[in-house]
């Protein structure tokens, strides 16, 4: 744990919503004046939440979605030298989520100018029936270009890759990757597509005229991502996060996972923060106008929970067993009444994770399975 504290900024507009997204987004309708208004609550939720948990060294910022390479970049830069005013900041990862469509070499010179320094490109898929399936507004070609024109702008790049849907194949899915691998990223999310209650996706599985890959497919889909990664010098530091190297790491989400404090900022957004040395889960106001009101109201919060120490370590290890790190037996102090230790050398004995100075991780054979393992620790 350290006191340094990130910074999310949720940008909640979408040029188009998604069949898959469960997040809390809009429709960007152009109405330039309504997201001007969110500009200026964004800003006065970071210094109200700065005053609120004092003066704490900066860990990163990252601006999230939606779809934030919509957002001026004059006000993206407002946002970072309002959150370097507020907190303490040297050379900082600042992270800024964008679509291919918004790949304009001008606009992400200016997003560079504004002080991001690591850009996550949505690409999804580099195959057209798939991104149309994925009611994705790009083409194939569309997110070469971009990953072509972010790759000579931000010296840190990072593409968002979805598997596991519908009729892929191993080998489909393997030569996509492979072609992938060759275009100077250096970090790549591969995430297996989830039917998420609510979404369009998960209406149109409830009819039948959408059908996920059964279990044994989606595994050995996962069981190519690690091979094809692993074979090009990608380390999976997380279920879903593979990176070069060290420093291609997100350093953003290292924190997170780690059960560092971050400030949740604009609608929908989460945050935990110690507030009188008790984790604290916060969840902002969903809609725009009620975010809005609400933080000229001072309460930009919908939901406001301490946690108990158990519910916190719970939490700490839910995160930290999703990273090649894991968690230090210390972190889980709280979970005494749990009996771990027996839990702990079970899994271990079964080979679904280690535990080596102090520290105990998921296996290359638990990670796949960490829901179980989960379960079985937590239950």
């Amino acid at each position: 744990m350290t006191d340094a504290v990130a910074v999310y900024v949720h940008w909640p507009y979408c040029a188009r919503i998604c069949p898959y997204c469960d997040f809390n987004v809009v429709r960007d309708r152009g109405w330039r004046e309504e997201q001007a208004v969110l500009v200026e609550a964004i800003l006065c939720d970071l210094e109200a939440q700065a005053a609120l948990i004092g003066e704490r060294p900066l860990a990163s910022i990252f601006f999230g979605g939606g779809t934030p390479s919509l957002m001026r970049a004059d006000d993206v830069a407002r946002i970072i030298a309002r959150a370097r005013a507020l907190f303490p900041a040297g050379d900082i990862e600042i992270t800024l989520e964008a679509n291919p469509t918004d790949a304009e070499a001008v606009h992400f010179d200016a997003l560079r100018e504004a002080g991001v320094n690591r850009l996550s490109l949505g690409v999804q898929s580099l195959d057209d029936t798939q991104l149309r399936f994925l009611g994705r507004n790009h083409s194939a070609d569309e997110a070469r270009r971009a990953i072509a024109v972010a790759a000579g702008v931000f010296d840190r790049l990072s593409i968002d890759l979805i598997y596991a849907l519908p009729g892929q194949t191993v080998a489909a899915w393997t030569s996509a990757m492979t072609e992938a691998l060759d275009m100077g990223f250096e970090h790549v999310s591969p995430y297996q597509l989830t039917i998420a209650e609510g979404t369009a996706f998960a209406r149109a599985t409830e009819r039948g005229s959408l059908v996920p890959p059964d279990e044994d497919t989606a595994a050995d889909l996962y069981e190519a991502t690690q091979a094809v990664l692993g074979a090009a010098g990608f380390e999976a530091y997380e279920v879903s996060n593979h990176a070069r190297d060290l420093a291609a790491r997100s350093a953003h989400n290292l924190h997170v996972w780690r059960g560092a404090d971050y400030v949740g900022i604009g609608p929908g957004a989460h945050g935990r923060l110690t507030l009188d040395g008790v984790r604290t889960a916060t969840v902002a106001r969903r809609r725009i106008a009620d975010y809005v009101e609400g933080v000229a109201a001072g309460t930009p919060w919908s939901e406001h929970e301490t946690q108990d120490p158990r519910a916190a370590a719970e939490e700490r290890l839910l995160l930290g067993l999703r990273t090649v790190e894991g968690v230090t037996l210390a972190d889980l102090a709280d979970l005494a009444a749990l009996d771990l230790t027996t839990r702990v050398d079970g899994l271990v004995e079964d080979g679904f994770l280690a535990v080596a100075d102090g520290r105990v991780a998921a296996t290359a054979t638990g990670r796949p399975v960490l829901d179980a393992v989960l379960k079985a620790l937590l239950t």
